[in-house]
């Protein structure tokens, strides 16, 4: 799947620049991001959701029926990437049936799930029931990935999830998902690392293991005050030079990887190390160091409806609740209150190193993109 030349995917960067400069209303997103539950039994250094929940676990039963995803699915159509976010997604007792109403209604391109690998079997079992019914139902070609978190080696694992024992289950995890690989080559194993104040010192031998289980990808992302895990006020992020110095070693690796990639699989390395250069930019200089996107070409949907340009912003910008619109996106899409959104993103009064939106934002920064073509073929 070649995202540089996609015939569908390219043709949108034009529509997502006039939206940006308001000469056209926002075009549907490419990348949804939809949170499927509310739980979570994680207890993160870097994330409060857990904890939230876990003090007040009747808060899961206000999220998205099933009926009203099928809803709500239905009414979007088709987005390029869909990504299950959540809590922790394998929680959610349906996640098998949200997939299969994912692909009917949505025909992604591109699925993704992170877990905290807690679970290991009912993760084993619901990927296994998900390959086998996108195999039957002509899917099979479909990526679904799966990325567990890994935020350091053995006990420093636990420390920073927060659970003891987590990292025996993310091996037994990992373990079994590889083994389902063996059937279905759709299957792409991952893991992702927060790098945060609590483990940036012990980056080199982070990556060092994870290296030893040989991920179809690794990747990192810098830990951050977001509304959606109720952190705001956390002292997580690291500081500009810290996570310049941490990345170097990352950003080595990647550079050593490339170098044995073609074509597209090269080109998303690149992308990866114009992203880090770009982390510790908007790190030191606290500012959109290149416009962003949010809003335009990603939207997050969280577990109970509510739209937001993404999950930083969340809670403090929501662009409306598709409960309270029939579960008619584009009037929430096209709504005042998500216009005044936009504008708000428009005018810089925010700035973050969001991964997810930064892939976006780099495609559609001409010199950015260039910068990915010197890494790809020089």
């Amino acid at each position: 799947m070649n995202i540089l030349k996609d015939k569908e995917l390219i043709p949108k960067l034009v529509t997502f620049k006039l939206a940006k400069k308001r000469l056209i209303q926002a075009p549907k997103p490419v990348t949804l991001t939809f949170s499927i539950t509310s739980a979570c039994q994680s207890l993160c250094k870097t994330c409060n959701i857990g904890l939230v929940y876990q003090k007040n676990p009747s808060m899961a039963k206000d999220d998205l029926t099933l009926e009203e995803i099928e809803k709500m699915f239905k009414n979007i159509g088709h987005v390029y990437f869909f990504n299950i976010s959540g809590g922790e997604p394998f929680l959610r007792k349906e996640i098998v049936e949200i997939v299969q109403l994912a692909c009917k209604h949505m025909n992604p391109r591109v699925i993704h799930t992170p877990t905290n690998a807690l679970t290991p079997k009912l993760i084993e079992k619901k990927t296994g029931e998900i390959l086998r019914w996108m195999k039957e139902n002509g899917f099979e070609n479909v990526p679904f990935t799966i990325k567990p978190s890994y935020d350091g080696v053995g006990k420093d694992h636990d420390e920073v999830r927060g659970v003891k024992g987590n990292f025996e289950k993310l091996m037994e995890t990992y373990n079994l998902l590889k083994n389902l690989q063996k059937t279905y080559p759709n299957l792409k194993l991952g893991l992702g690392t927060v790098i945060s104040n609590y483990n940036i010192d012990k980056v080199k031998e982070i990556v060092d293991f994870a290296y030893t289980l040989e991920p179809d990808t690794y990747i990192n992302e810098v830990a951050e005050n977001r509304t959606e895990m109720w952190n705001e006020k956390d002292n997580i992020t690291p500081s500009a030079e810290k996570y310049r110095q941490a990345i170097e070693y990352f950003a080595e690796k990647t550079r050593n990887d490339m170098k044995k990639k073609k074509g597209i699989s090269r080109a998303m390395y690149a992308f990866r190390l114009v992203y880090y250069d770009l982390v510790v930019d908007i790190l030191k200089r606290k500012t959109q160091v290149i416009q962003c996107y949010g809003g335009i070409t990603n939207v997050h949907i969280n577990a109970r409806g509510e739209i937001w340009p993404c999950c930083v912003l969340g809670y403090s910008k929501p662009m409306g609740n598709l409960r309270d619109y029939n579960f008619d996106f584009k009037k929430v899409w096209h709504s005042q209150q998500a216009k005044d959104v936009r504008k708000f993103v428009h005018e810089k009064k925010c700035a973050c190193p969001l991964a997810n939106q930064s892939y976006s934002n780099i495609m559609l920064h001409t010199p950015s993109l260039f910068r990915v073509l010197r890494h790809t073929f020089f």
